[in-house]
């Protein structure tokens, strides 16, 4: 389990993974698909891990949940890498029938509505409840291997309502190891 930093930590952590477990796969909830090639001038910035990833063919398949901010560069991304994606406007839990594992969960806290997590840098109205992401971590009936929780900004945290829902969630998560 790994907490903490932006989303560009994944990319080494996932490669990890990889390696004890050569046919991983990803479950991905966020608000942002994270697959540009290149962002801002930097191919390993937090907007990019899952390109690396899925590049380096490093699993077998990428499930994305709860986007909402798509455009035409990412979903030519998600043809190109064939990634599963749930956006939250078509949101249903029925692709937790559809998971395989091994599964490491990549957890971007800015899946939830701000409502429910106002400490991340990048408020994307229109997200999860924090109850609907519960349900789909407790749904999840395959192997994890591992995880990682990240994106939280203290700084814009209000009365330390996001770190909670942070702690609860890395509780649900840990609960998910075999």
């Amino acid at each position: 389990m790994s907490i903490g930093g932006d989303h560009s930590v994944s990319y080494p952590i996932i490669e990890a993974h990889a390696q004890k477990y050569p046919n991983l796969h990803v479950l991905h909830f966020d608000a942002h698909g994270d697959i540009y090639e290149n962002f801002d001038d930097n191919p390993y910035s937090h907007a990019s891990p899952f390109a690396r990833i899925l590049e380096k063919k490093l699993i077998s398949s990428l499930t994305q949940v709860g986007l909402r901010t798509l455009n035409t560069h990412q979903r030519e991304q998600i043809n190109k890498y064939g990634i599963q994606v749930i956006e939250m406007k078509d949101f249903s839990m029925d692709f937790l029938n559809k998971l395989s594992g091994p599964l490491y969960i990549s957890l971007d806290i800015d899946v939830l509505d701000p409502a429910f997590a106002p400490g991340v840098s990048h408020h994307e109205p229109g997200g999860m409840s924090v109850r609907e992401l519960i349900s789909c971590l407790q749904g999840i009936n395959v192997e994890v291997v591992g995880a990682d929780l990240v994106e939280y900004n203290p700084l814009r945290d209000i009365n330390n309502q996001t770190a909670m829902v942070g702690y609860k969630l890395m509780k649900e998560l840990l609960g998910l190891f075999s």
